[in-house]
């Protein structure tokens, strides 16, 4: 189960990538937080269904207890819907989702895990396979990133192109170690319990962010928002899968999860006619083949 979790939530996220980069092609610095807006209104509603219509209960310790967790995912997701808008600029998507990899080591290194030959291929396969499509990616946006740093200001230009994506990585690689601990490891929190505390903490943020963008006046249509609103589907629908995946063994889930950026890849190629070069198929095979061989170890 813990397998076919993992390979939904991959799945999922891969999806939702591709829609939050269509949901930030748009003008206007604010699409990031309607983002956040859209997502914090669909987990808010499926953390309530849960809540009506099962029999999870929760208490406002479990939503504390989770807090540190929640925290560092939503800043990194935020910082993320904010990047997309500069990705061709920066050291690209993919470096982001070298913390899955990473995270899998720290749990190696800290619990003293031990695994044979094919676990340490499979992860060195993702990561190598990982890096070189961000050097590939700096490599192909050089035009890009010369007229962007003619146009801004030097702090602008480290913000956007270089702490965004490290931001992103170490946020996003604290909160999955962090998850592994919580619901893995020492077993802190149940699935279900950690589910809706994340999800109505992203709500209450969303509430935050909404009313934000009303006191600047700015208008959020749903019926606008389609690419964020089938975004924060496809997101909440991977959060179903990554509390069961990672609640499994958490140092196999995380670098197959974390690799999803090779499928928004193969689906941005496909539906929004991204090109892509002989060394990048090359590059996303690799990492495939990493994920298929963990896959199989989880099993």
């Amino acid at each position: 189960m813990q397998a076919i979790a993992t390979l939904l939530t991959f799945l999922f996220w891969g999806i939702a990538d591709l829609f939050y980069k269509l949901g930030n092609q748009g003008e206007g610095n604010r699409n990031h937080l309607k983002t956040g807006v859209m997502v914090g209104l669909v987990m808010g509603i499926h953390a309530t269904y849960l809540l009506f219509t099962t029999n999870v209960s929760i208490h406002i310790m479990d939503l504390i207890k989770y807090l540190p967790v929640s925290l560092c995912y939503i800043t990194s997701m935020v910082i993320g819907y904010k990047g997309l808008k500069y990705l061709e600029l920066s050291i690209s998507s993919p470096i982001q989702n070298t913390s899955g990899v990473i995270v899998a080591l720290l749990f190696i290194i800290f619990f003293k895990e031990h695994y044979d030959l094919p676990f340490y291929i499979a992860v060195a396969s993702i990561f190598i396979g990982i890096i070189s499509l961000s050097i590939i990616g700096l490599e192909t946006n050089k035009k890009e990133r010369k007229e962007f740093n003619k146009k801004n200001t030097f702090q602008k230009i480290l913000t956007l192109t270089i702490l965004f994506p490290l931001g992103y990585c170490l946020l996003d690689g604290l909160g999955t170690f962090l998850d592994g601990i919580y619901l893995d490891k020492l077993k802190i929190i149940g699935e279900d319990p950690s589910l809706i505390a994340y999800e109505y903490t992203f709500a209450l943020y969303g509430i935050v962010t909404f009313i934000y963008l009303k006191i600047k006046k700015e208008k959020i249509t749903i019926s606008k928002e389609k690419p964020k609103l089938a975004a924060a589907l496809f997101e909440t629908a991977g959060e179903i899968f990554y509390v069961t995946a990672m609640s499994g063994n958490s140092t196999i889930a995380a670098p197959i999860i974390g690799s999803y950026c090779v499928l928004s890849m193969l689906l941005s190629r496909i539906f929004l006619k991204e090109k892509l070069s002989k060394k990048e198929y090359a590059c996303i095979f690799l990492v495939l083949v990493g994920v298929i061989i963990l896959a199989l170890l989880d099993v």
